[in-house]
């Protein structure tokens, strides 16, 4: 990941982002009321897999949460069949399984993102690679890996989601970490980027659920 500086006078929410989060280009999204960006020091409360969660001594993070009419395992094939993520999530170019069968703890995945040119970078395509450290069926996963293009780096981002039923609807909770120096060098700007792609995930994710539900249903 990294955060791309604003043009003079532009401000922050004129600043473009890649986040690893999404997997694309955003623009800074104002931060809605079930979002949380937490600080250093405890984090209880925050989502966790196999009693797992983000990276405690990340500078940046961010949490939220959102709820999908669509039943658990239509939320969850999607979210976890990530070489399907291309045609639910308009920024990745490509996305690809390292290992076979059953995405499970220890697969590894590696997929793609254009990031335009900015005063910090040349154009270039985000190459990311994701580790599962932990997954519970219909429950959690947690992954974690780097993110690398010409002139963008971001050393670490961990990342945990959580899948609760709730009288018939799904809870999603996400959290995730950036670490490394890039990112490090101006908190506030990559806390920014990674609510921005956050959101998007979530609400990408929402809007893919609920037409295959209703697809389904018709």
């Amino acid at each position: 990941m990294t955060v791309i500086r604003p043009a003079p006078g532009s401000g922050i929410k004129r600043m473009l982002v890649v986040s690893l989060a999404l997997t694309g280009v955003l623009g800074f999204l104002a931060t809605p009321a079930h979002a949380s960006v937490q600080g250093g020091g405890a984090n209880s409360g925050a989502p966790s897999c196999a009693g797992q969660g983000i990276d405690p001594k990340a500078k940046i993070r961010y949490r939220s949460e959102v709820v999908i009419d669509a039943p658990l395992r239509t939320v969850w094939n999607l979210q976890t069949d990530v070489e399907r993520w291309p045609s639910w999530q308009p920024p990745v170019l490509t996305s690809r399984r390292l290992d076979a069968g059953p995405l499970r703890a220890g697969s590894s995945f590696r997929w793609t993102t254009p990031v335009p040119e900015t005063p910090l970078n040349p154009a270039t395509t985000l190459v990311v690679t994701s580790t599962v450290h932990q997954l519970q069926r219909h429950k959690c996963l947690r992954w974690s890996g780097p993110a690398v293009g010409e002139g963008l780096l971001i050393d670490e981002g961990v990342h945990v989601w959580t899948f609760t039923e709730v009288r018939g609807r799904v809870l999603v909770r996400t959290e995730e970490t950036w670490s490394g120096p890039q990112v490090d060098a101006n908190v506030e700007i990559g806390t920014a980027a990674l609510g921005a792609g956050l959101e998007a995930w979530l609400a990408n994710l929402k809007t893919a659920a609920e037409s295959e539900c209703g697809r389904h249903r018709r």
